[in-house]
């Protein structure tokens, strides 16, 4: 059977409910009700279909994070329905201090963002296929003008 799609991640961190709280705030996940005997909380986005999106495991305050460049995961791509979206989330990112990076893929426009954890993640919205054009056969890392991509794309062009 082929896959359709990525349902939901899940993270090990080492406090649920700092790592709850990030992501309530910076993405305005709701959580579910917490698993009995667990130190864990799944949350949604309520605008998804999902039961839950995200999964956050505790393993303590001294649990070691895997080096950078080590083997495993290096993040997570989030997609959000508009461009103005995208540049509310630049502005929620900075002032949690979990901004990193901005990046112009040619077919979308994205954020990279660290949670408490040091967790990477990417915020992106999906630029409409059929204005893909020679991107749509390249992987293409170029700067980010967030500014410049609202004034072209803004208007609540949304994800199809």
């Amino acid at each position: 059977m082929p896959i359709t799609r990525l349902n939901h991640a899940v993270l090990f961190v080492r406090d649920a409910d700092e790592a709850a709280e990030f992501y309530r705030t910076a993405f305005g996940f709701e959580e579910l009700s917490r698993p009995a005997g667990m130190r864990a909380a799944f949350m949604r986005s309520p605008s998804g279909g999902n039961h839950h999106d995200l999964g956050l495991f505790e393993v303590g305050a001294h649990a070691a994070r895997p080096p950078r460049g080590s083997v495993g995961l290096y993040h997570l791509a989030w997609e959000i329905d508009t461009i103005e979206a995208l540049a509310e989330m630049s502005k929620s990112l900075t002032e949690l201090g979990a901004l990193t990076g901005a990046s112009d893929h040619g077919v979308s426009k994205s954020l990279y963002g660290r949670d408490p954890d040091g967790n990477e993640f990417e915020v992106m919205w999906s630029v409409p296929r059929e204005a893909w054009g020679r991107f749509e056969q390249e992987a293409t890392v170029m700067p980010l003008d967030l500014e410049a991509e609202v004034k072209r794309w803004g208007g609540g062009v949304a994800v199809s």
